[in-house]
């Protein structure tokens, strides 16, 4: 006789995916080719297109399109167990707003985004439990319910205080988010210092977003040029310093070498800061650069190389807008 705990936690209960972009599109397709019930929540013409011919993943390892549902309404978040919340930095406070009327109890949001602070910024507005993943993938949509994946696609998640040291469930639930992703050919662990994994894929960002968007260039070409390199070398220390200043317990790893690592297994990848420019469309740069040059300034840490990019980029980005 089957139990609840012999079924597969992918055909359970169905997850939700507020913010059908790149990140969204790529890891709710996975985990809907593995046989997850998703709902994906976007912009009309992307839902449009997702819900009349399916969502297209065009990868290195295989292109497949896979039958989706996708709805532009909030509300169709409401009977999903774990929700991956994926809009855009600037969106979060009102995506929070809007998503935590229709969660249904016990749910779990995982927030999927770039920057170290989007769950304080989510606990601000809203009484949601909700946890941060560190999200590497190169990822672009290309049209309309098509993302091509160009690189990596894995996970970190973890627990930021406040949470309830007595919960003995807890661990047990984030478990089952990582293996809900591993059945999906996602990697995904789960960190017992999550600050310091948000703040390692920050300084990823900062060192590659910025000039990837300046100069219409793919991580690879900017790590083999030396001009650049000096520069993706300087962000990082700038923003190492900021880290531990903030009393961040910083990774004993060398974030240098991590960056020249991230560019060999994904030198196609364009950062979404450029993705954005190109579409004329608002960046995540506050979020990036832009806080660490902010944090600096409170923590009395000079970055000047980051609030170089930030100026440049935000200049760029109000030409497009």
């Amino acid at each position: 006789m089957s139990t609840s705990r012999d079924r597969d936690p992918l055909q359970s209960r169905p997850i939700a995916v507020v913010g059908a972009g790149a990140v969204g599109c790529y890891f709710g397709g996975m985990l809907a080719r593995a046989g997850a019930r998703i709902t994906f929540i976007g912009r009309p013409r992307q839902v449009d297109a997702m819900n009349r011919n399916g969502l297209s993943i065009e990868s290195a390892r295989f292109n497949e399109r896979i039958p989706v549902s996708a709805s532009t309404e909030i509300e169709a978040a409401r009977e999903a167990a774990v929700v991956l919340v994926c809009v855009k930095t600037p969106d979060t406070e009102e995506a929070a707003r809007s998503l935590a009327p229709h969660l249904a109890n016990g749910a779990l949001v995982v927030s999927l985004q770039n920057g170290v602070d989007n769950v304080d910024r989510i606990r601000a507005v809203a009484d949601i439990d909700v946890v941060p993943a560190a999200v590497y993938v190169s990822a672009e949509l290309t049209a309309p319910g098509t993302v091509k994946h160009a690189g990596r696609g894995d996970l970190v998640i973890g627990d930021l205080p406040p949470s309830d040291p007595g919960d003995e469930a807890r661990p047990r639930r984030l478990e089952h988010v990582a293996s809900l992703f591993e059945r999906a050919a996602v990697p995904c662990r789960v960190s017992t210092n999550i600050e310091a994994e948000l703040w390692a894929k920050l300084i990823m960002n900062c060192a590659y977003n910025a000039i990837s968007a300046l100069s219409r260039s793919r991580y690879g070409r900017i790590a083999e040029n030396p001009a650049t390199r000096a520069i993706v070398q300087q962000v990082i220390e700038e923003a190492l310093a900021v880290a531990r200043a903030a009393g961040v317990r910083v990774t004993d790893v060398d974030l240098a070498e991590s960056a020249w690592r991230l560019a060999e297994s994904m030198p196609e990848a364009l950062s979404s800061t450029a993705q954005d420019i190109g579409r004329g469309k608002r960046t995540e740069i506050d979020s990036l650069n832009g806080f660490v040059a902010r944090r600096g300034t409170e923590l009395g840490i000079p970055t000047p190389v980051n609030q170089t990019l930030y100026g440049l980029v935000r200049l760029l980005e109000e030409d497009g807008l």
